[in-house]
């Protein structure tokens, strides 16, 4: 039997969840009910676009309030007073040099069900997370990237 894959997450990525599924269930799901009302006052089924959409839109939904209740029931939330103080952990903000830019730049160590990389929110799992992770003030990485090595100097560490 396969291992339950647990979610780290932080406190404010499980109330996200909890939002988007609680927005799925009442307001969404309402919303795939009418149409779905609607597309069958048309009548023939067997070429009515508007029920296989909103039959589509429902099956997609329905994927992802499952997904979402899987996701918070294995969460396993991140106590802020665990979080060491100078160190990166999940749940911290940290503020590293990016040689390859020349410039600085801050990520939120987030679990990977709630990373966000256009919003500097990345994973304890990808390849510059999973680096950063366990690193102190004046620590220096390299990682691995599509384009080749990156290397990167830890210069601010703190809390969410």
């Amino acid at each position: 039997m396969s291992e339950v894959k647990k979610y780290i997450m932080t406190y404010q990525g499980v109330k996200k969840l909890e939002e988007e599924l609680d927005f799925l269930k009442t307001v969404k799901r309402k919303e795939i009910t009418e149409k779905i009302k609607v597309a069958l006052g048309y009548g023939d089924l067997s070429e009515n676009s508007e029920y296989d959409e909103a039959k589509n839109d429902q099956a997609f939904t329905e994927g992802r309030i499952l997904q979402l209740e899987n996701m918070l029931k294995n969460a396993s939330v991140v106590d802020e007073a665990d979080i060491p103080n100078g160190t990166v952990a999940v749940g911290t903000i940290v503020k590293v040099k990016d040689y390859e830019f020349d410039e600085e730049v801050e990520y939120t160590i987030v679990g990977s069900a709630e990373a966000d990389p256009m919003n500097f929110k990345i994973s304890n799992e990808c390849p510059v997370g999973s680096k950063l992770i366990g690193k102190k003030v004046g620590d220096i990485v390299e990682v691995v990237v599509p384009d080749g090595l990156n290397k990167f100097k830890v210069l601010e560490i703190r809390k969410e």
